[in-house]
């Protein structure tokens, strides 16, 4: 019943997207637009990573250039959750993430899909961590206590396999919907007892002295990381998207060759910039960085793991079938292409 009230309404929100770009894809007869003239809006990175080196030696913009497009820097928040906002008004296009906030983001119709994954991440830069004074020293001990989670997205994930693998029911467990910028001052002064939390957020909590109880590693964690794209954008310039991809992956495969050259990109010095066990901790994550592909059948039924987790807790309202949150992108790249080549 969920599965089909759910395919209804990502019928529905495709329709809307074609609509949306109807426009550009149907104006295809004309030249080829100028350097420039197709804008694609990438989350702006923060001082490490693929995305930083892209934007600083213009890796994107060079890649895309010759399609007629050009990449536009959006100043968001690292979490793919909290720029829901953005997708659905259009000022966001494309950004790095995971299933989870993705089937999140799917169940309350924002238009977004996955085009690649990415497997073999470091999965110990993301988990379940304690405040040292909680008393708590395992993931059996959160029953009665409030964790932090960004809703519908990966702390809500990382919290719900936990306390499944534990065989503790999620009932007992208060759940707290706080985005990491606000999660971060919430454990720091006691208002939660723990914080499911990933990447810098997580780093930087483990710094201060938080204890870690799980990581998805130990949860064996299905929500890999993945490469997700505005709908309408996927369906008017397929081909934009499949470049910006290749130029990704090059650029994670240089990453996982010299991976202390993706460290501190801008600021060498000052609070962006990281040093001693955080940065050795940083470039040992690296070298094993995950490098993004295309969906295989595996990776769809992982991805359906997640959506089962987050469907049967009621976290979404609708079960979305995987195949609906995957974009064919090569075929549809490939499509598109040799349609332009013909002068279409």
């Amino acid at each position: 019943m969920t599965a089909n009230r759910f395919r209804a309404g990502a019928t529905a929100l495709g329709i809307a997207a074609l609509v949306a770009v109807g426009t550009t894809a149907c104006g295809s007869s004309s030249p080829a637009p100028a350097a420039g003239d197709f804008v694609l809006k990438v989350t702006a990175p923060q001082n490490a990573g693929a995305l930083a080196v892209g934007k600083r030696d213009h890796v994107f913009d060079d890649a895309l250039k010759p399609l007629g497009a050009r990449v536009e820097w959006v100043e968001a928040p690292p979490a793919f959750s909290a720029n829901l906002k953005l997708f659905n008004a259009g000022q966001l296009d494309v950004s790095e993430g995971a299933y989870s906030p993705v089937v999140g983001a799917l169940s309350k119709n924002v238009p977004v899909r996955i085009v690649a994954v990415a497997h073999n991440e470091d999965r110990t830069r993301s988990g379940i961590i304690v405040r040292p004074d909680s008393g708590i020293r395992s993931v059996a001990d959160l029953p009665g206590r409030r964790v932090a989670v960004n809703a519908a997205a990966k702390g809500d994930y990382i919290t719900l396999k936990a306390l499944q693998q534990a065989k503790i029911p999620v009932d007992r467990v208060e759940r707290v919907a706080l985005q990491p910028s606000d999660a971060t001052a919430a454990f720091s002064t006691g208002k939660v007892d723990a914080w499911a939390s990933f990447n810098d957020p997580y780093e930087e909590a483990r710094a201060r002295g938080g204890v870690e109880i799980a990581t998805e590693e130990s949860i064996d964690s299905r929500d890999h990381t993945i490469l997700a794209f505005r709908t309408a954008v996927l369906d008017a310039r397929p081909d934009v998207a499949a470049a910006f991809l290749t130029a990704l992956q090059g650029l994670k495969e240089r990453q996982r060759k010299d991976p202390a050259a993706f460290q501190n990109v801008f600021d060498q010095a000052g609070p962006r910039a990281v040093t001693g066990d955080r940065l050795a901790r940083a470039i040992a994550s690296d070298r094993v960085v995950g490098v993004p592909r295309y969906p295989t059948a595996e990776d769809e039924a992982d991805l359906q793991s997640v959506i089962d987790l987050f469907a049967d807790n009621a976290v979404i309202s609708r079960r979305v079938p995987a195949s609906d949150v995957l974009y064919p992108l090569q075929s549809k790249a490939a499509a598109y292409s040799a349609t332009a080549g013909k002068g279409r």
